[in-house]
C-alpha cells in the first residue's frame, strides 16, 4: 500500500534521499511535495530546514491500479476506485460508480477473471527483479459481501433439505472461494457434513 513520510533536512535533495531510505525505495520512484524550502538566515539566525512530504507506491500495487483504471477508461465507465490494505498485506481494490456492475458478470465470473488479471499484472517481474508476492482482491459495489451472504443462505437451505429428505444434495460447480464459504457456513453443523 501507499507509504508516506514527512522529512526535514538541510536541503530538498537531502530530504529526498532521507525519504528514500525511510521508505525503502529508489529515489526515482518517490513522489514528493515540498512543504517548506530551506532558509539560510543571516549569520545562522533564522535558518530553517527544508521539509518534504514523500510517498511511494510499490510497483506491483501501481501496476494493478493502472490496469483497473485502464479497463474502466477503455469501457468508458464513470467508476472510481479506492484501495485499502487487507489482512496479510493484501491489496483490496473497491470499484464503485455508474455502470460498474457490468464488471461483475454472471455470478461474478467477469469479476473473478478481472481479479486473476490484476494479480498477474501486480506480480509481473522484470528479469532479475525480486519482490514479494502481492495478493490483489477486487470488489465491485460490495458484490463479494452480498454473494457471501447469498451462499451462506444457500448452504443453510440445502442443509435443511438434506436433513428433511435424508439424502445427499449436490450443488452446482463453484470456484474454490465459493466452496470455502459453503464449507465454513456448515462446519459447525453436527448433522450435516460437506
Amino acid at each position: 500500500m501507499k507509504k508516506e513520510v514527512t522529512v526535514k533536512a538541510k536541503s530538498v535533495e537531502e530530504a529526498l534521499t532521507l525519504a528514500a531510505e525511510q521508505l525503502g525505495a529508489p529515489e526515482s520512484e518517490i513522489k514528493y511535495t515540498v512543504i517548506a524550502e530551506a532558509k539560510r538566515g543571516f549569520l545562522g539566525l533564522g535558518s530553517a530546514d527544508a521539509e518534504i512530504s514523500a510517498y511511494y507506491i510499490p510497483r506491483g500495487e501501481q501496476a494493478a491500479i493502472d490496469f483497473i483504471n485502464t479497463v474502466i477508461a477503455d469501457m468508458q465507465l464513470t467508476a472510481q476506485i479506492e484501495t485499502r490494505d487487507g489482512k496479510d498485506g493484501e491489496l483490496i481494490i473497491d470499484v464503485s460508480g455508474e455502470g460498474s456492475g457490468i464488471l461483475i458478470g454472471h455470478h461474478g465470473d467477469t469479476l473473478d477473471a478481472l481479479q486473476y488479471l490484476l494479480n498477474l499484472a501486480a506480480n509481473r517481474r522484470d528479469e532479475g527483479e525480486k519482490r514479494d508476492y502481492l495478493k490483489v482482491t477486487i470488489d465491485i459495489e460490495g458484490y463479494r459481501a452480498k454473494r457471501e451472504e447469498t451462499l451462506r443462505a444457500l448452504a443453510r437451505r440445502m442443509a435443511e433439505k438434506a436433513l428433511r429428505q435424508n439424502r445427499n444434495i449436490h450443488l452446482d460447480p463453484m470456484n474454490s472461494y465459493e466452496r470455502r464459504i459453503i464449507h465454513s457456513a456448515l462446519q459447525n453443523d453436527k448433522y450435516v457434513f460437506t
